[in-house]
């Protein structure tokens, strides 16, 4: 029984050996004819506390495949205990890594197995740790002996990572373990019982003396080397490390895209019986397994080129095992030498583990369709007659035999000391179709790491740069791809952004040596953001072609911009994607009815864009005329209702233009205002609160004056707003009838998003948006700063300003400052930049502090590819007897890069060059864009003269608390407004205040008030 249906494709390995990390590795290895024997290393000999010297085979036990180190274990990865780690057999902590790797490997993200069906099958025996433990006295009255020592706990471990719900079972057959294992997951994928399944092998051995046995049964080659179907074959040399391979349906793997490394047709199983002597080997059971693995696959043996023999280079094994192999021979008619080899030549015997080696070692001479050179090979074993006949050992790498027609076949041989023997088919994977990838235009895109610790997340970047310089064949946009749809996400986060590969691969050095790239995105997710609002400013946000770039780079956002110009078109006489755009012809947005209706469509369409990038609303808050986007996107208002309020709204307000009044902006707390104004009673009024210090007024002209004058002898700044009529006043009652006639027709519902009216100043019922609320929205007061106050102080969570141009943000970033853990707040487009790529900024800035984010439009239009990457970085400590007394793994998991960083800025230059540095990150996109060294020369001229406006600055607060660990408040480059006094204000907040002087209560006014740019954001936004 064969077919797509049935057979089993290898979509993932992993494998390690002494200086080999992975696949690749191991190819290189195979390709070269290399061997990783040697000795012993003395280190873990003394760390053993034993003497080898003194046994009699002391030289051949000291032979072998052996790693430098086995004591090193990323517990905290893991969420391990250190001293759980320490008690864990290190083939428990092995078996952990491989088993994520292959996963990795596969370009699976892990957590995509939680909650399914899938097998963990695992061949492995015990290291001799426990031993160890035990006569070191290590393991008395130690609460995790018992789960260190089990064998079970391998796959059990490997399971509870994963969080799949199949078989979990360690297999232990001797040396056919593993294979044995892998036949088992096979047949319970053909069966039905699961699609996917884990199968591996590791051997380790902690004390060589252990294999004192072996030497004593003679199995072990006295000279240290191992010659398998060579004359010289005198025994096998041991050696250590594993190998995964994550296995799944081909139907599904092909229908998934997955890289097929090889497809397993059939499998055999069975056990000699009584038909040799223990523990010899049976050449008639052998013979047996390869006949039922053949039927199982549906192949002649003939169709067979290369078989990966057990290989022991033992005196009886190998004449054995060709014996078997020469037996299914005159069965099958077959009429060509068959090719044979062993990766024992080449990692030594892995015992449990040998067969997935050799397994490993066959899928990759499939996949690369090569014959690789067998280590040691110079003449026949003599005891196997007319060896030249039937067999062939390849001497050097050559291409695999192109028979025409026939795919490349092998099979793998596994024979365990007590007589079980597997064997296995496999073929080369089928060739996919290839899929047509249109060139897109040049877009950003973002490259997302993660790690579970800072240290951790330096090295995933430095492997991937390295991989990149390595193979000029990855594109910007695969690698994007993958890193998002393949890789798990963890605390510690960075999103390089980047227009090419090249600038890609810039970042990734910056971040590996613990800088921050120019377009970098750090921080940690430390647990849940809480709500996420969608903020919508008032009038204010607007510019010439705002959406323009964005038009043309997001299908979304133009359908949606598309949808509000058919809701509008009863309303109006102009084209809305004209002014969008910037058509030469275009309405002008001078006309307060032609931007409102443009900034309620950009605002929608914008909402769009947002949700289709994952980020989806909890609650929305709408500042004055910002009230109707919110309503729209919250599903209580239709698309064309809103249009509808919207459009005849701007029009109403072309005859309260010029009637005498107008609205003003004042830096001072309600409450100042309010006292100040009673004097104009009837004639002023608060218009909008946006922040602590930020309160609109509006009302007849010349009281405005007056208020300004009365205000100047206080020195509170007051600044007229530019327009000619007074909103949120006394003056709108002369529109109120046509208002409620021109909105009497709309029908708001129920909405799933919470609706936080800046009218009522608290949740509303959305069924209540009805004419009379649309009348009261703009003639009440805006309760914009008591809102976002009150939900920062009862919900924390995200807030995104969705607009063309942040107007709002500094406000909020205000708000935000006084709490005890301030939210997140972000933007969307900025006057200088209305591309995807601004969006994808803030979408880095939600990401990195623990917002869903689904990243897949970013690379939709490229039709990218999964592409293999490194696998995860792990931070190895050693764990060795007893836990060590200085290892803390859950601080160390969280200590990040704050710590690291605020260690190194010891002094003010080292101060200064930080902020220069992130100052000119941030002003690369200007032209020319000045570098770190030129701001260290100019580092007197203020932020404003340097090209900062209000998003900009709140960027460089986010990036220095970053970097520093220094909380500072969102208006500390207005407050402190050149690099070098801000680089003061931060390292004397770094240095420990001297005795005798005081900390400051608060940041002191700023000298020139001319260059805060801020003052200039408080009249936008209020209508």
């Amino acid at each position: 029984m064969s077919g797509a249906a049935t057979d089993i494709a290898v979509i993932g390995m992993s494998c390690r050996f002494p200086g080999v990390h992975g696949p690749a590795d191991f190819w290189r290895l195979l390709h070269e004819g290399k061997s990783t024997l040697g000795t012993f290393p003395q280190a873990r000999a003394d760390d053993a506390h034993t003497n080898h010297l003194a046994h009699p085979d002391a030289a051949t036990l000291n032979a072998g495949s052996f790693f430098d180190a086995v004591d090193g274990f990323d517990a905290a990865f893991f969420g391990v205990s250190a001293a759980e780690a320490a008690a864990m057999d290190p083939v428990q902590r092995l078996g952990l890594e491989l088993a994520w790797e292959a996963v990795e490997d596969a370009r699976v993200p892990a957590g995509a197995l939680a909650g399914r069906e899938v097998d963990v099958v695992v061949g492995a025996a015990p290291s001799g740790y426990q031993q160890l433990r035990a006569l070191s006295g290590s393991d008395q009255d130690d609460h995790y002996a018992a789960l260190g020592s089990s064998g079970a706990l391998i796959a059990n471990r490997i399971s509870s990572l994963f969080d799949v719900r199949g078989m979990s079972f360690c297999a232990d057959s001797g040396q056919s373990s593993s294979l044995v294992s892998l036949a088992l997951t096979c047949e319970r994928i053909r069966a039905g019982a699961v699609d996917l399944a884990l199968a591996g092998g590791v051997h380790l051995i902690a004390d060589p003396e252990a294999g004192a046995a072996l030497a004593n049964l003679g199995a072990l080659s006295p000279d240290g080397r191992c010659f398998p179907f060579d004359a010289r074959a005198n025994g096998f040399v041991r050696g250590e490390g594993g190998a995964f391979v994550l296995l799944k349906r081909l139907d599904h793997a092909v229908r998934d895209g997955d890289h097929v490394y090889a497809v397993v047709r059939g499998w055999g199983v069975g056990s000699g019986g009584a038909t040799s002597r223990m523990p010899d080997p049976s050449p008639t059971a052998q013979a047996a397994a390869v006949r039922s693995a053949l039927r199982r696959a549906d192949v002649p043996f003939d169709g067979v080129d290369y078989v990966e023999a057990h290989g022991t280079g033992t005196r009886l094994g190998d004449p054995a095992e060709l014996a078997g192999l020469r037996e299914v021979f005159g069965e099958s008619g077959r009429s060509r030498p068959l090719t044979v080899g062993s990766a024992k030549a080449n990692v030594g015997h892995l015992e449990p583990a040998a067969g997935i080696v050799g397994f490993v070692k066959t899928a990759l001479c499939l996949d690369h369709a090569e014959l690789v050179p067998h280590p040691g090979f110079s003449a026949p074993n003599p005891e196997v007659p007319d060896f030249q006949a039937h067999f062939d050992v390849a001497r050097t790498a050559r291409p695999w035999p192109n028979e025409p027609g026939q795919p490349r076949r092998a099979g793998v041989t596994s024979i365990g000391m007590g007589g079980t023997n597997a064997h296995l088919i496999l073929e080369q994977a089928p060739e996919l179709p290839s899929v047509e990838r249109e060139s897109a235009p040049p877009v950003t895109v973002p490259w997302v790491l993660s790690a579970r610790s800072e240290p951790a997340l330096r090295d995933q970047a430095a492997r991937l740069r390295d991989l990149l310089a390595a193979d000029a064949s990855l594109t910007a946009s695969d690698v994007g791809h993958s890193l998002v749809s393949t890789r798990s996400s963890f605390e510690h986060r960075a999103v390089l952004l980047a227009d090419d590969r090249e600038e890609a691969v810039a970042g990734l050095g910056l971040v590996a040596s613990g800088g921050d790239a120019p377009r970098t995105v750090r921080g940690t997710a430390t647990g849940p953001v809480g709500p996420v609002v969608f903020v919508f400013p008032g009038q204010g946000s607007q510019w010439a072609a705002m959406g323009r770039q964005l038009y043309a780079e997001s299908p979304e956002f133009a359908r949606a911009i598309d949808a509000c110009e058919q809701a509008l078109a009863p309303w109006v006489d102009w084209s809305l994607v004209d002014v969008v755009t910037g058509a030469p012809d275009a309405a002008s947005l001078e006309r307060v009815d032609v931007v409102q209706p443009t900034l309620f469509a950009m605002m929608v369409s914008l909402a769009r864009v947002w949700r289709s990038w994952g980020v989806v609303p909890d609650a929305v808050v709408g500042h004055s005329q910002g009230e109707i986007a919110a309503a729209c996107a919250s599903g209580a208002l239709t698309l064309e209702d809103a249009a509808r309020i919207v459009a005849l709204r701007s029009r109403a307000l072309i005859d309260l233009a010029g009637l005498g009044g107008g609205m003003s902006a004042v830096a001072a707390p309600c409450d100042w205002v309010q006292g100040r104004i009673e004097q104009w009673s009837g004639r002023l009024s608060v218009a909008a609160v946006n922040g602590p210090a930020s309160v609109v007024i509006s009302g007849d002209d010349e009281a405005l004056d007056e208020f300004a004058a009365l205000a100047a002898e206080d020195e509170v700044r007051v600044r007229r707003v530019k327009v000619d009529y007074a909103s949120h006043s006394h003056h709108v009652e002369r529109i109120r009838e046509r208002l409620l006639a021109d909105t009497a027709a709309i029908t708001p519902g129920e909405a799933a998003v919470t609706f936080h009216s800046t009218v009522t100043g608290a949740p509303l019922d959305t069924r209540a948006l009805d004419a009379s609320y649309w009348y009261d929205n703009l003639r009440s007061m805006v309760r914009f700063g008591e809102v976002v106050d009150g939900l920062m102080r009862t919900g924390g969570g995200v807030f995104v300003e969705v607009s063309p141009h942040p107007v709002l943000q500094v406000a909020m970033s205000e708000a935000a400052d006084a709490q005890a853990d301030p939210p997140t707040v972000v933007g969307t487009l900025d006057r200088n930049d209305g591309s995807t790529g601004r969006i994808l900024a803030s979408l880095a800035e939600l990401h990195v502090r623990g917002v869903p984010v689904d990243w897949s439009a970013a690379f939709a239009a490229a039709r990218p590819r999964r592409v293999g990457l490194p696998t995860y970085p792990f931070q190895r400590q050693r764990y060795w007897l007893t836990a060590p007394d200085d290892t803390d793994t859950d601080a160390a998991s969280a200590s990040g890069a704050d710590t690291a960083a605020v260690t190194d800025l010891d002094s003010q230059a080292a101060v200064l060059d930080l902020v220069c540095t992130e100052t000119a990150a941030l002003l690369s996109t200007k032209d020319p864009a000045p570098t770190a060294a030129d701001l260290l020369l100019r580092t007197g001229e203020t932020f404003k003269t340097l090209g900062f406006d209000s998003s900009t600055a709140v960027a460089l607060r986010n990036r220095l608390t970053s970097v520093s660990g220094v909380r500072l408040p969102a208006t500390v480059a207005f407050t402190y407004p050149t690099p070098h006094k801000l680089a003061s204000r931060i390292f004397a907040l770094l240095e420990p205040p001297a005795p005798a002087v005081p900390e400051p209560v608060a940041d002191p006014i700023p000298e020139d008030r001319s260059d805060d740019d801020l003052f200039a954001l408080i009249d936008r936004g209020y209508a």
